[in-house]
């Protein structure tokens, strides 16, 4: 539909010319069909770089969904169960303590990896300086990034066992919390395979779905794609250059933490594969990936209601919303604060990556550019009420 990709690359350009943005690119599916493409602004605005089809964005968060796929593949094998404890893999959780007025308290039983995969843990990033555990979390991740141009760098599953050592938010179950679940899931499924994540999700999704732009980093002869990012100021986009969560910046070399969290980079029609896949029950081009049911499992769950509570009190912008196997999942879309369908999943990253699937309308809309404390900005829920005025 040439309208609609007329429309978003109308908004794409004003963000850009309003300084929202450096450069984006979205893409919308319908029925599997390639629907609309659009595209503005600089992938480099010194080296006045387009940004392309082609460009290659740091996910971060939208690393998750990809890392619940992998849980969701190894539970259907039955080599994953959810309900175990993750102790059992990971030593550094044996005798968990929760942060609270008086110190550390015993955790009142151990965490589970179904827990992990809905944010129930107790574990929270950092940033919170109001509790201990969003303090000491942060603390880890500092040392985590000065670490990473060397030889010393923590691997994935030590930094796991490091965050089991930390105290938590809240007894495992009690709450919901935003936070390092997946970082942990990553190492879990590292231990249980035997094979570093990133290989294991290579062999299992990237090489199969034809995902050749998609790692854990960016090789040589492909770093003139990386987008740069950058961030608001008083003075306008200016460039950053910062590691964020054990995540290097430039992406060079194979990095020791794969982060299950955060560690992701990809392009647009890569990321498209996977998003296909999951909307088509786990195929893909004649291949089952997955199987359906497991999909359904995947992107169908909830939350139990003390955390649903949590979730709708704590985080603005998720009303009508549960949160589930690392996923936003639609189920009140009259709550929603952008067009939506019950049934809708997806999630968005910390530079501004987002995607959704919906399938009662079997559509996909996939967004990438590179901001510093993007996550769903306003662009994003006027690009998405753009597509689904359109195609719902």
């Amino acid at each position: 539909m040439k309208i609609l990709s007329g429309k978003l690359e109308q908004l794409l350009l004003r963000a850009v010319d309003n300084e929202e943005i450096a450069g984006a690119n979205i893409l919308v599916l319908k029925e599997g069909k390639e629907i609309a493409y659009a595209q503005a602004g600089y992938a480099d605005r010194a080296e006045k770089k387009s940004y392309e089809r082609d460009t290659i964005a740091r996910l971060y968060s939208m690393t998750k969904p990809v890392t619940a796929a992998a849980a969701m593949l190894l539970m259907e094998r039955g080599l994953l169960d959810p309900g175990a404890f993750v102790e059992d893999f990971l030593p550094g959780f044996h005798d968990m303590s929760v942060a609270g007025g008086k110190g550390r308290t015993p955790a009142r039983r151990p965490m589970r990896i179904c827990e992990l995969l809905n944010m129930t843990s107790g574990l929270v990033y950092g940033g919170d300086t109001t509790s201990i555990s969003s303090i000491e979390t942060e603390k880890l991740f500092h040392k985590v990034d000065e670490r990473l141009p060397g030889k010393d760098a923590l691997t994935t599953v030590e930094i796991a066992n490091s965050l089991g050592l930390l105290p938590l938010a809240f007894h495992p179950g009690d709450s919901w919390q935003y936070g390092t679940s997946a970082d942990v899931l990553g190492a879990v499924i590292e231990v249980i395979c035997g094979v570093p994540f990133g290989e294991f999700l290579k062999e299992e999704f990237f090489n199969p779905l034809g995902m050749q732009d998609t790692g854990f980093y960016v090789p040589q002869e492909k770093q003139g794609r990386l987008a740069k990012v950058y961030e608001r100021t008083a003075d306008g986009l200016v460039l950053y250059t910062g590691s964020h969560l054990g995540i290097s910046n430039v992406m060079k070399q194979p990095p020791a933490f794969e982060s299950g969290g955060a560690g992701l980079a990809s392009t647009l029609d890569d990321y498209e594969k996977f998003a296909s896949m999951l909307l088509a029950g786990g195929s893909y081009a004649g291949g089952q990936l997955m199987k359906p049911q497991t999909v359904r499992y995947m992107t169908q769950a909830k939350l139990l209601p003390w955390q649903q509570d949590v979730l709708e009190r704590g985080w603005d912008g998720l009303g009508g919303h549960t949160y589930a196997n690392l996923l936003r999942i639609v189920t009140q879309p009259g709550k929603t604060c952008m067009m939506t369908t019950e049934g809708e999943y997806g999630w968005d990253g910390w530079l501004g990556a987002y995607f959704a699937n919906s399938p009662k309308d079997k559509l996909t809309m996939l967004l990438t550019f590179q901001l510093k404390d993007a996550g769903t900005t306003s662009l994003t829920r006027r690009l998405k009420n753009a597509v689904w005025s359109e195609l719902c």
